[in-house]
Parts: C-alpha cells; structure tokens; sequence
C-alpha cells in the first residue's frame, strides 16, 4: 500500500471525527503552551534575576561571603556586618583600570521600603538587564540635600507623586517607636520607570543627606538633648566617614582578575570584590528550585494530554472496527493498519503542537509590552532553544508512543471479528 494513499487515509478518517479530535488537539496544544511557556519564562526569568545589575564589572565591601555582599548590595536584603571606610572607596577609585565607582550606603528604611545613599553616578552607570539604563517617569535626580528619588513600586503602593514629603526611619523594615527621622523630611523629586529589579522598591538619597540623617545619633539611637535640625545639618561637614559598599566599573573587562586581586589584597582594612555574575548564579542554585517544580507541572499537564490522546483513539477503535476490517479484506496487512493508526496520532500531535506554538507566540507579542511594564521581565521571542526543542521533540514522540498502544490493540482483530462484531 503506497505510502500516500495511508497518509490521504488517515487524513479522511481523521477529518470524519474531526469535532473529538479537534478535543484532543487543544488538550495537546494547551500542554504545549505550558511546556514551552513554562521554559521560556524559566529561561526569561533567570535571565532577569541574573541581569539586576549588568555593565558592573566588580562589587566591593568589607569582607564577608559573595552571596551577603550581593544580597545587600544589589538586592538591597540584610545587613552588612560592618562598613568600608571612605578612604578605601577612594583608594579603589585610584586603582589603575577602574573607570567609575558608585559607593552605596544602606541601613534606613521608608515604610518597609530600603533606603539607598548613593551619588548622582548611580542613574549613570547603573545598568539592568540587556544593559538597560535607569528611565525617569517623572522629575530628575536629587540635586537638593533633602531630595529622594523613588522607585516605580514604591510610587505606585504608596499613591506617591513629585512633591510628595516623606519622613524616613532608621534600620530595616517596618519603623519601632522612636526610630524615625521625623525631624529630617525629604520630598519627592523623581519616580523611576519600573525595571523589574530592586531598584523599583527602593527610595534613593545622596550620601550626605545619609549623613545629615545620623549627625545626632550614635550606634543606632539619638544622642539624648543634641537634637540638629535640618537647616542646621546643612552647614556641617557631611562628608561620608564609610559606606556599604561600592559598585566599580572597568576601562577594560581584561583587568577585572587584576583589580579583583588589589582589592582582595587592600593593607588598609580586609575588604572583597567579587563578579556579579558569578555570585548571581551561586544565589540561583539556592532559590532556583521553584523552576523545576513549575517545569514538573508542565510535563503532568503534557502527560495528561497524552492520555487523552490514547483515550480518544481507544474510543474511536471500537466503532471504526468494521472500518479497518474493510480495509484488512480489500489488501492491507496488520502493519498497515498499525501504520495508519500511529500516523493519525502523529498528524494529532504535530496539529495540537502548532497551535500551541502559534498560540505562545501571540501571547508574548500581546502581553511582552505588559509584562515589561508591569513586571519587568522581559519575554524574549524567538526561535526556540535547544531544551524547547528537546521538549517539543520529547511531545512528538510521546505523541507516536501513545499512539502504539490503540494501535497494538487493533493490529490484533482479526478480519472475521471486524467484520461480523460481537454485539
């Protein structure tokens, strides 16, 4: 029997149960969906949790683990143990090969929000993502020493606009009694366009107005009746004494390991620098289990639908029996009959696969701009990667194999049984 005649075959019998099979091709395609999806948001997501920060070549503070240095420093999560001095932040700056550095200084809060004292370099070389610059939303950066500049959620959760006065409280999270720089207020004078990173949950200030805050206080409370006002602290010297650590930029990514070891070797105080990326994939094999849970639940949908299939096609048997008995008696073998029931669970496939596919594709055209906007995570349309096609292969032939049992099933009726069934 030629081979296109069984293909034309398998397409009219397919076509004469179009509306169960049209059932079992959406189950396939919504597997597919899934399975793709899921991969390629694993794929986008790690990729955005891996560029927080991007364009930094090294990230400096006092010598502690990686993982801590890029949790406070880039994530803005714990504490630091202690500080570097601003003389080492200075003696990095003068190190052959840096280009900039951009000191960070943390440990203030706003409403459960981190406050970050940092210099206008920041909205220069700060970079996310596919070296994405910082955007303003609204306003410029902070030019007087009581300006903050918000990041995008902290704007939105907040009802936050420009102008807007905000009072500031020492340490992390949630402000105690008595904690508070209410006599130091702050007003608004920018919002950030939201990124997807820790910078949309931050308020930034200028280390001097860090240091306008702590004039009056000493190891972590008011000094008791020396209370300095706001207008008085501007006329202090608020030249920062250490900061919490410092994100440094190269002339050349060649340097890097040269500087990486100055650093490593400052006779000053025991400071560290480590590579952002190194230390961003060490974090992921802690928190990145959860992609693997979500990719288990894609392959138990797909499972599913592949059940489907073989329920669909064991359903069908029964009443197509007279069917395949004719064509047993006009000339084909047992094999043939297995053929065309196998190619019809292909065929099935390889169509719920297509508009899974078509339907992925129109929703990260549909929702990207959204979920840039909204989420910061930037879905990446293109052609499929190597474990989307592994998946995709791994759906197709999972397809045929299910296929292989209704086939089996009918390889075995014999002629006369098909053509006279047992009622």
């Amino acid at each position: 029997m030629r081979r296109g005649f069984l293909l034309s075959l398998a397409w009219r019998s397919a076509w004469n149960r179009r509306l169960t099979l049209a059932l079992t091709v959406c189950s396939i395609a919504l597997s597919t969906f899934l399975l793709l999806g899921m991969e390629r948001v694993r794929n986008d997501v790690r990729s955005s949790f891996g560029s927080a920060v991007s364009g930094t070549d090294l990230i400096v503070g006092p010598r502690t683990g990686s993982v801590q240095l890029l949790l406070y420093a880039v994530f803005h999560i714990g504490a630091a143990t202690h500080n570097m001095r601003w003389s080492s932040v200075q003696a990095v700056e003068g190190l052959r090969g840096v280009a900039w550095v951009v000191p960070l200084s943390l440990g203030d809060s706003h409403r459960g929000f981190p406050v970050l004292g940092t210099t206008p370099a920041y909205f220069t070389h700060f970079h996310y993502g596919e070296q994405q610059s910082l955007r303003w939303r609204e306003g410029r950066r902070f030019e007087d020493l009581y300006d903050a500049v918000i990041g995008a959620e902290v704007a939105e959760r907040l009802g936050y606009g420009l102008g807007q006065r905000i009072t500031l409280a020492h340490g992390t999270g949630e402000a105690g009694p008595g904690t508070d720089h209410g006599d130091k207020p702050f007003t608004v004078a920018g919002i950030l366009e939201r990124t997807g990173t820790p910078v949309d949950r931050t308020v930034h200030i200028s280390l001097q107005a860090m240091e306008a805050l702590h004039v009056d206080w000493l190891a972590g409370a008011p000094l008791p009746g020396a209370r300095i006002g706001a207008e008085q602290a501007r006329a202090m010297d608020l030249q920062p004494r250490s900061v919490t650590a410092a994100l440094v930029g190269l002339q050349h990514r060649a340097a890097v390991f040269s500087v990486q070891r100055q650093i490593n070797h400052h006779g000053a105080e025991p400071l560290m620098s480590i590579l952002p990326g190194v230390a961003l994939d060490e974090l992921w094999d802690l928190v990145g289990t959860a992609e693997q849970a979500l990719l288990l639940m894609s392959a138990m949908v797909a499972l599913v639908s592949m059940a489907g299939l073989v329920s669909v096609v064991f359903a069908g048997l029964n009443e197509r029996r007279r069917e395949l008995a004719v064509l047993r008696a006009v000339g084909a073998s047992a094999a043939h009959v297995l053929a065309l029931l196998v190619l019809e669970g292909s065929l099935v496939t390889l169509a719920g696969m297509a508009v899974g596919i078509a339907a992925l594709a129109a929703c990260g055209l549909a929702l990207g701009p959204w979920l840039q906007s909204a989420l910061g995570l930037s879905l990446q349309l293109g052609q499929p990667t190597a474990s989307q096609w592994l998946l995709l292969g791994g759906l197709l032939v999972a397809g045929c194999a299910a296929s292989l049992l209704p086939g089996w099933r009918a390889y075995r009726l014999s002629l006369a049984d098909g053509l006279s069934p047992r009622m």
